[in-house]
């Protein structure tokens, strides 16, 4: 994406909005540059009718007038700042709420691909630079633009021929910076690589802090996060110090000109080409000046950095997503919730070999079949592609004879539930994490629910009851009270179609009892697909596929199976039999 595009994108999607804002900020901008250019203008008939002359009607008119100009200074560059902080901040709400709502919207198959580090990043990092290059920057280049013409103006006033030879440092600064620019647009890319990392590493030291401390990895991690640490400061010593390289350059830049100009001024005073007061008004415009070429010479990188965080932004912004409604979408009608899989093939990623292999499967209304195969069988893909987490290369799937694919999104996902393994809650109260499937939810269908899922009895012992909040992901929970308020979420939606991921692998004998009593109840009448590693939360399925390589080796009830097949006579064995 080429650098005018980016700047094209950023003006229609994020600050055309605040355009108005934007120009009134420009008038203000314009008073600081009128104010800032008559400090310099009135030193000369100061020195000159005050100093020289020795003429006292304009010894209080001139300073009042002075103080009038730092004044309007003062008082612009608060309120051209103040709204383009306004300006700054709006950018930076919307550019992140885009993000997040990419994130958001984001299919399953394209979240797994994101890098979460990286991400948070993206959305802290490079979002800042971004709305300082739309906020700052814009202020900066107006602002200091406007100033630098005006004290020119004021120095062309005073002697042409000295405003010229200032005029040199111009240029070399910006010589100075363009190379600047270019090499911090690449450092900051770099640091926000080196962020991203930082984050990831920090969310898995959260997550694995239990790990961390029975294995006694302290020393380790330790180790490891300094070198996290170390990798993004050597970025950020990179970036600042070219952020300060600037700083000698003007000085030495500054010196040189004013020696120069001490030297030109003093040949011309001698020849009386020009006066003291005309010479003192002219380095006063010219010291004035310093800020705004300083500040103009840093804009580039400011620029770059913008840019270059610009082009990593948008593209996340820009996800699309290959998951979505067809033109005429239909909506999903029940009947009784028959599913069939005719001839699908299906693989992750492009280069990888098909998971599922020309499979074809049906699953009765009302009834429960369990999948059941080794790890990475394909089991869990299976459940995966109903609710069209994922897309298939070829094959369809049908709900009562309607192709999934055929149907709107959302009538789809409304009829089905989905209760995994790993348990996901949210940092709120219990009542708010059952009604996350259903908000309109009362509080009556609340208990309802949390009575047939067991959730009541733990719920109750608790000191606020359904008003406590369980911390990140339930971390204030077990792992059954956790799958409980699952089970209880899943009951309130009150779906057709209920998906079972190894909802009781993890738990103990006496757990798995209660939260098996709840499933039974969540899955009475409704068709219901389970992945279970234990077969004794399976003998009484209707329907038993045994999945292998990504496709079906055998099928029936239990009884059957047992008989027929070996691979899963030797399942039951080792599980049931010892």
């Amino acid at each position: 994406m080429k650098k005018i595009d980016i700047f094209k994108r950023l003006y229609k999607d994020y600050t055309k909005k605040y355009l108005d804002k934007i120009i009134l900020s420009v008038i203000f901008s314009v008073l600081l540059a009128g104010s800032t250019s008559a400090i310099a203008w009135l030193l000369d008939p100061a020195i000159k009718k005050i100093f020289i002359e020795k003429d006292q009607t304009l010894l209080l008119i001139i300073p009042v007038f002075i103080i009038l100009a730092f004044t309007t200074k003062g008082v612009s560059l608060y309120i051209a700042r103040y709204l383009m902080i306004i300006v700054g901040e709006g950018v930076k709400k919307k550019l992140q709420f885009d993000m997040l709502q990419s994130l958001i919207n984001a299919d399953t198959q394209n979240i797994d691909k994101k890098h979460s580090g990286k991400f948070i990043s993206n959305l802290t990092y490079d979002v800042q630079h971004i709305t300082n290059l739309l906020s700052s920057a814009i202020l900066n280049l107006v602002k200091d633009s406007l100033t630098l013409i005006g004290l020119i103006g004021v120095m062309f006033f005073q002697n042409w021929k000295l405003a010229l030879i200032s005029l040199i440092m111009i240029p070399l600064a910006s010589l100075a910076s363009r190379n600047l620019g270019k090499r911090m647009g690449k450092v900051t890319t770099q640091a926000q690589e080196k962020s991203g990392t930082l984050t990831t590493y920090l969310v898995e030291l959260f997550k694995n802090h239990k790990l961390t401390k029975i294995f006694q990895k302290e020393n380790y991690e330790t180790k490891r996060a300094d070198i996290h640490l170390h990798g993004l400061m050597e970025k950020n010593k990179k970036i600042t110090t070219l952020l300060i390289r600037m700083s000698p350059i003007m000085e030495v830049l500054t010196g040189i000109m004013i020696a120069i100009l001490i030297y030109y001024s003093g040949k011309l005073i001698v020849n009386d080409e020009i006066e003291v007061n005309n010479f003192f008004s002219f380095l006063a415009a010219m010291m004035l000046a310093y800020q705004p070429v300083r500040s103009l010479s840093t804009l580039n990188m400011v620029i770059n950095q913008g840019i270059s965080a610009a082009s990593r932004i948008l593209p996340i912004v820009d996800t699309v997503n290959t998951i979505k409604n067809i033109e005429n979408a239909k909506t999903l009608e029940i009947k009784n919730s028959k599913i069939n899989f005719e001839n699908v093939f299906f693989k992750y990623e492009e280069n990888e070999k098909n998971v599922l292999n020309n499979i074809s499967l049906e699953f009765e209304g009302g009834k429960m079949t369990a999948l059941v195969g080794h790890s990475g069988s394909g089991k869990s893909t299976i459940l995966n592609l109903i609710p069209r987490f994922y897309q298939v290369q070829d094959g369809n799937i049908k709900i009562d004879n309607q192709s999934i694919y055929e149907v709107t999104i959302n009538s789809l996902r409304e009829n089905i539930s989905l209760v995994s393994q790993e348990t996901t809650l949210f940092d709120d109260t219990i009542k708010n994490n059952i009604k996350y499937a259903n908000e309109h939810a009362s509080d009556e269908e609340v208990l309802e629910v949390a009575k047939l899922s067991n959730s009541d009895e733990f719920i109750e012992k608790l000191p606020n009851k359904f008003e406590t909040l369980i911390g990140e992901n339930g971390v204030r929970l077990s792992g059954g009270e956790k799958q409980r308020i699952s089970i209880a979420r899943a009951m309130i939606k009150k779906s057709s179609i209920i998906l079972l991921d190894e909802a009781t692998s993890s738990l103990d004998s006496e757990t798995e009892a209660k939260i098996q009593e709840a499933l039974n109840i969540l899955t009475k009448n409704k068709t219901t697909i389970v992945i279970a590693h234990r077969l004794s939360t399976i003998l009484n399925s209707n329907n038993i596929y045994l999945i292998d390589s990504g496709k079906v080796i055998d099928n029936g009830k239990h009884e059957d199976l047992i008989i027929k097949s070996k691979i899963y006579k030797n399942f039951y064995e080792k599980q049931i039999k010892k």
